[in-house]
């Protein structure tokens, strides 16, 4: 449990360091991200999801 929580924690430092450090560029970042149509933003979740899941598995079994 306690991993899952140190995770959670890292995430939420990664995604608030764009809006800290850059407001005027994630707004337009998300802005684009709002346009684009769904199946192309639902394909790129799931690289996403594949690459994190890949990439657990990988410093796991080391």
């Amino acid at each position: 449990m306690e991993l899952i929580w140190l995770a959670l924690a890292m995430v939420c430092i990664i995604e608030g360091l764009g809006p800290l450090l850059m407001p005027n560029r994630w707004r337009r970042y998300l802005l684009a991200i709002s346009q684009q149509p769904s199946n192309q933003l639902r394909q790129i979740g799931g690289v996403l999801v594949i690459v994190g899941a890949i990439t657990l598995f990988y410093l796991f079994s080391t």
